[in-house]
């Protein structure tokens, strides 16, 4: 069993606790499910440069604990002082020690667009999502079928939410449909051996429709890094290890945008 499938194992248990637990009027009547979300397609895709989704991130299977000192606040502070155009809020707590608490703490303080990132197999977790603040979502085509990301999305959309669709190989492309999802995510990440190779979005990027906004997603730090996703047709970044492992947060965020 690959880590992928454990943590979608324990994402089964989490969703049937939480269907458990909650009824969809639990969400409706939360603080923020009302509120209009900020706009995250326009966000990642502006002209003349690379936009940002820097990532709250404390560890991830693969690294460990990334950063010990972690405050999920100030790290959304310094992230939104210093040049981020969206912010990506882990909530998994048993793989990456995140929490759905981390999104909504931010989101009363927020001045650009959340990003749940999650292992979404559910709406439950995408009401979850809305009442929490997020302004958009992450689906994995690997961990779903043709049939729920396009279910999921829709219901994302329902509750004016935007939905990052990431694909990590050609094959997960015929289980899209990009009138539907016109947000795309690379990732350079091989969910199942943790291997990085940024031509990844190279090469997947030629094989999506230009009208559609491209993010590249782990494994990006280095002003090399940077130089050659400009030359792809890549519209933004998410970047999180890079970022949370410095000691000077926001001197390294700037440093980025520079590169971009």
């Amino acid at each position: 069993m690959t880590i992928l499938d454990e943590i979608i194992e324990v994402k089964k248990d989490e969703v049937k606790k939480l269907r458990k637990d909650c009824k969809l009027s639990f969400f409706e009547d939360s603080e923020f499910f009302d509120q209009k979300t900020l706009d995250f397609s326009g966000a990642v895709s502006k002209s003349g440069k690379l936009s940002i989704i820097a990532e709250v991130k404390k560890a991830s299977p693969s690294k460990g604990i990334i950063r010990e000192d972690f405050h999920h606040l100030k790290t959304a502070d310094i992230y939104m002082n210093n040049g981020a155009d969206a912010i990506s809020v882990l909530t998994d707590r048993n793989f990456f020690k995140g929490n759905i608490s981390f999104l909504k703490d931010i989101a009363k303080i927020k001045s650009i667009p959340l990003l749940r990132k999650e292992f979404i197999i559910d709406e439950f977790q995408i009401y979850e999502a809305k009442a929490n603040g997020a302004d958009a979502i992450l689906l994995i085509a690997e961990i779903l079928s043709a049939n729920q990301i396009k279910e999921l999305s829709l219901c994302a959309k329902e509750l004016d939410l935007s939905v990052l669709l990431e694909l990590h190989s050609a094959e997960e492309i015929d289980k899209i449909s990009f009138k539907i999802n016109n947000i795309i995510g690379i990732n350079n990440r091989d969910l199942k051996t943790f291997n990085v190779d940024l031509r990844t979005t190279e090469k997947l990027g030629e094989m999506i429709p230009k009208e559609v906004v491209l993010v590249s997603e782990s494994g990006i730090g280095k002003k090399d890094d940077l130089d050659f996703l400009k030359e792809t047709r890549t519209n933004a970044i998410l970047v999180g290890e890079h970022l949370m492992k410095q000691k000077n947060i926001g001197d390294a965020l700037k440093q980025l945008r520079e590169w971009c």
